[in-house]
């Protein structure tokens, strides 16, 4: 068994889903494993992972607008608001996706179905530049 790891920054534009899929997919290929299982970890509390279909972009965009109807950004729901009306709200969305994803690797490929893209769900207004660390344990 062998480990590598990785990280991949991703700017994001505001809310919305990004994906990411092709950048994993080259450094995953140039580490050449046969099988094995990859990590890929948010390193932000106000930014999260989700496995989603990347073949009709209307999905990323409902699920987008579901996020936003299930998490009102009213700053009188919340006490946290340091950071502005999405402050609290960011951290709920992200508590309720994931900071983590786990991905097979199979014939030396990420183990995704066929219309499944990887994407950093950026839950804040402003632009950031997110990190995002991918371990490969391998063999």
């Amino acid at each position: 068994m062998k480990q590598q790891t990785h990280q991949i920054h991703i700017a994001t534009h505001g809310k919305g889903l990004y994906e990411f899929t092709r950048e994993i997919e080259e450094w995953v290929r140039g580490e050449h494993p046969k099988t094995g299982l990859l990590t890929v970890f948010c390193q932000h509390t106000s930014a999260s992972l989700v496995i989603q279909e990347n073949a009709d972009p209307d999905v990323v965009a409902d699920l987008a607008d579901f996020f936003t109807r299930l998490v009102p950004e009213d700053p009188h729901l919340y006490r946290h608001t340091a950071e502005g009306a999405d402050d609290m709200t960011s951290h709920i969305r992200s508590a309720l996706t994931q900071a983590q994803l786990s991905i097979p690797i199979h014939n030396g490929k990420l183990a995704l179905g066929t219309w499944q893209g990887v994407y950093l769900f950026e839950h804040r207004v402003r632009p950031h530049r997110r990190g995002v660390v991918l371990h490969l344990l391998s063999e």
